[in-house]
C-alpha cells in the first residue's frame, strides 16, 4: 500500500489501531502480530523497517531497535475490510524475544513451510559462495564452475531415476534431496532460483509459456 492510501483505512474500529500480522517474505511463516496507529504505519512504509505501536508503553518502537533483530519492509497490504494489516519482511535475526525465529514456534508444520525451507536453503548456498569458508562443499564445487555443477546434476538426476526403479522409498527421497541441492546451485551459477522455475510451472499451468522463441 501506499502513504495516501493510510487515511482510507477503518482506524475507529480499534480505537486507532490495527493489527499487524508479520510474514516471513521468503519463506511464509507468519512471525509475529502487533499493533500500528497512522505514525507507526507511516513510519513503516516511509523508513523500511517494521514499526509497531507499543499498548503498554504508548509509543512507537521499531522492531529490533534493541536487539539488532530488525524486519526489512517488503511490501505491505490491507485486507478485505481495511482494518487488518499483512506485512511481508526479511527478519535479519531471530524475530521472537525468546530467540525463536518466529513467535509461533509451536506451530504446526505444513506441506508448503518444508517446503518454503527450499528458500532458506537457497540463501545458505549463496552464504557459503559469498564467504568461501574452509571445508565448504557448496564453495568449492561453485568454484570448480558450471560445466562440473551440471555433471553433477546429471550425476544425481541418474541416481534418482536409478532409485525410482526399486523398493526403497526412503533411497528415492534421498536421492531427490540430493539433486534439488545441487540443483539450485547450477541455478545460483546461473543467478537465477527456484523461484523463476516455479514462475515458468505457473504460466505453463496457466497455459502460457514464460519464454517464446525467436522467430
Amino acid at each position: 500500500m501506499k502513504l495516501e492510501e493510510i487515511g482510507s483505512l477503518q482506524w475507529d474500529k480499534g480505537g486507532g489501531l490495527l493489527p499487524a500480522v508479520v510474514q516471513d517474505a521468503a519463506t511464509g511463516s507468519v512471525l509475529m502480530v502487533g499493533y500500528m496507529n497512522r505514525e507507526a504505519l507511516r513510519t513503516t512504509l516511509s523508513g523500511g523497517l517494521v514499526t509497531f505501536y507499543s499498548r503498554s508503553r504508548q509509543a512507537l518502537w521499531t522492531k529490533g531497535e534493541t536487539s539488532g533483530n530488525r524486519l526489512e519492509v517488503e511490501s505491505v497490504s490491507v485486507d478485505c475490510d481495511a482494518d487488518t494489516l499483512l506485512v511481508l519482511a526479511r527478519p535479519t535475526g531471530p524475530v521472537c524475544h525468546n530467540g525463536t525465529a518466529t513467535c509461533f514456534p509451536r506451530a504446526q508444520s505444513t506441506g508448503a513451510g518444508r517446503l518454503a525451507f527450499l528458500a532458506e536453503l537457497e540463501s545458505v548456498v549463496a552464504d557459503r559462495i559469498a564467504r568461501q569458508p574452509e571445508g565448504s562443499y557448496t564453495a568449492e564445487l561453485f568454484a570448480q564452475g558450471p560445466v562440473r555443477i551440471a555433471q553433477k546434476v546429471g550425476e544425481e538426476g541418474v541416481e534418482v531415476a536409478l532409485a525410482a526403479v526399486g523398493p526403497d522409498d526412503a533411497k528415492v527421497v534421498g536421492e531427490s534431496a540430493d539433486l534439488l541441492y545441487h540443483l539450485i546451485l547450477l541455478l545460483r551459477q546461473r543467478g537465477l532460483a527456484l523461484a523463476d522455475v516455479a514462475a515458468e510451472l505457473e504460466l505453463r499451468h496457466a497455459g502460457r509459456k514464460a519464454t517464446t522463441p525467436p522467430e
